[in-house]
């Protein structure tokens, strides 16, 4: 299966919405449309608050950032991403694509087998 994992961004509405529809950022909007047209088996959005989100997942609006937090903190926060994203995929055998900035990426590339990372990203 091809997985494409999202990075979440700054600009978010300001009330309760899906999480493929909570990011308003170009950006995301960007990542969104190129994950559809791959096609993925299955898309997640990575959040800097939440984890790992299915894209239906009503979430409240945020304002964390992966990039402020101390290394300890991001570590965490991959660990908690690929247990849940391990219970959804397998990540040996899947296809990963993350359009992800390095803070968001550094610490699950290495658990995954198959992994690309288009190179605007």
């Amino acid at each position: 299966m091809r997985i494409v994992l999202i990075a979440c961004v700054a600009k978010k509405k300001k009330v309760p919405a899906m999480a493929k529809d909570m990011y308003i950022d170009p950006l995301f909007k960007k990542a969104y449309r190129y994950a559809r047209a791959l096609p993925a088996d299955k898309i997640f959005i990575l959040s800097g608050k939440y984890g790992l989100l299915e894209e239906t997942d009503i979430i409240e609006p945020y304002d964390v950032n992966l990039d402020t937090k101390p290394i300890d903190e991001v570590k965490k926060w991959a660990e908690d991403v690929l247990a849940a994203l391990s219970r959804k995929t397998d990540l040996q055998q899947d296809e990963f694509v993350l359009l992800a900035n390095a803070t968001y990426r550094e610490f699950l590339v290495n658990r995954m087998r198959h992994v690309f990372s288009p190179p605007f990203f």
